[in-house]
């Protein structure tokens, strides 16, 4: 009984210390303008006006797409798709449902020479044959940088953005360089799309658990000592694992494959290849010669840039750039597209893009005007 009161002694004593505390507490913040107080509500509620214009403007919100109703149609219509010059080629790729926009807006600038190339009328790469390998290889990027960080915390920052998503769609120009140098590259009709390329949120959750239950049991066998060799050696058979999930998913990679298509003039063009062949062929063109520029504005001008665990293959270097202002940015997109080659850009395209009427423009969207507020930013 004595042992009984002890225990209950030591529950409730912090108990009456916390009441003791919390009284006065509570009663200032009962005064305290930042919280909501009921006189706070009380203020929101009456500045909502349900007038005639609010009332019609509930029942559209409510009824419609946000995006619909703030659509600046005049700016619409003042859009204009003629230009002076324009690359000749045919066809829009689609994404689909996938973070791949890097991938074929990589491919993309390849397809008019091909077409010229090969006298065709339409031509589209794979991009599913190149998707298998990024996924591969930031797999396997991945592991080797939980190897690399196998002694710091696991609530250490570094370690905690590699696991936050290990295996992601999303790349930059430098991920097509460096897979078509590895890979080569193949026609749609050699790896088309498969249903989980096309939307590859179910196959990414999957591939995420995997590849952190992975990074537990490898820092696990780092914590009881083991090598970073066999630590290694796991690895391989780690990747074994994820080789036959995405095989599953996305298809098995041909080694070599034979394309057929038809030419502009009726011509049945024909040829047994692998991958690095076709994309010598049919490519023929050195992509390490292409080096990124960017407007980074918070960052100083003229200078190059590396970031830390960028690259998408542990055997490449992270991807870098040179920082110019947006002009200089202009002036080389237009000497290449004068010249007939397209223009690989990142963007944030989740901004002020329609993506039914295809454009990106600061405005499309009037939110002042329907809502009657400033939500503009510099």
């Amino acid at each position: 009984m004595k042992g009984f009161l002890k225990r209950w002694a030591l529950v409730l004593w912090p108990a009456v210390v916390l009441g003791m505390v919390i009284m006065p507490v509570a009663s200032a913040m009962a005064k305290d303008y930042r919280a909501l107080t009921p006189q706070t509500i009380k203020a929101l509620k009456e500045s909502f006006k349900l007038d005639a214009r609010t009332t019609a403007l509930l029942n559209a919100v409510t009824n419609n797409n946000t995006k619909d109703l703030a659509f600046n149609r005049l700016m619409f219509n003042k859009y204009n798709d003629i230009f002076n010059y324009k690359i000749k080629t045919k066809g829009i790729t689609n994404q689909k449902q996938s973070g791949r926009c890097w991938l074929f807006a990589g491919l993309n600038i390849m397809r008019p020479a091909v077409m010229k190339k090969f006298n065709l009328d339409k031509f589209e790469f794979s991009e599913n044959y190149l998707f298998f390998w990024d996924k591969l290889e930031k797999a396997n990027m991945f592991l080797e940088a939980i190897i690399e960080t196998k002694n710091k915390p696991f609530d250490d920052r570094e370690l905690s953005l590699l696991v936050e998503n290990p295996v992601p769609d999303g790349g930059w120009w430098e991920y097509v360089v460096d897979l078509m140098d590895k890979y080569g590259a193949v026609p749609k009709s050699a790896m088309p799309e498969t249903k989980n390329s096309s939307n590859t949120r179910a196959m990414n959750a999957l591939i995420n658990k995997i590849a952190r239950h992975d990074a537990i049991v490898l820092r696990d066998m780092a914590k009881r000592g083991k090598s970073a060799t066999q630590l290694r050696k796991k690895k391989l058979e780690m990747l074994k694992t994820i080789y036959r999930v995405l095989a599953l998913h996305l298809g098995v990679p041909p080694e070599q494959f034979t394309w057929r298509c038809e030419d502009k003039d009726g011509k049945i063009v024909e040829g047994t290849y692998t991958p690095v062949s076709f994309y010598k062929e049919a490519v023929g063109v050195k992509l390490s010669d292409y080096l990124p520029i960017i407007d980074h504005p918070i960052h100083p001008y003229g200078k190059h840039y590396r970031i830390k665990y960028s690259r998408n293959m542990s055997d490449v270097p992270d991807i870098d750039f040179v920082n110019l202002k947006i002009d200089r940015l202009k002036e080389f997109a237009l000497k290449s597209l004068l010249a007939g080659e397209p223009v690989w850009f990142a963007a944030d395209v989740g901004k002020e893009n329609d993506y039914k009427e295809g454009i990106m423009a600061v405005g499309i969207y009037d939110y002042q005007s329907l809502f009657g507020i400033d939500a503009s930013l510099s």
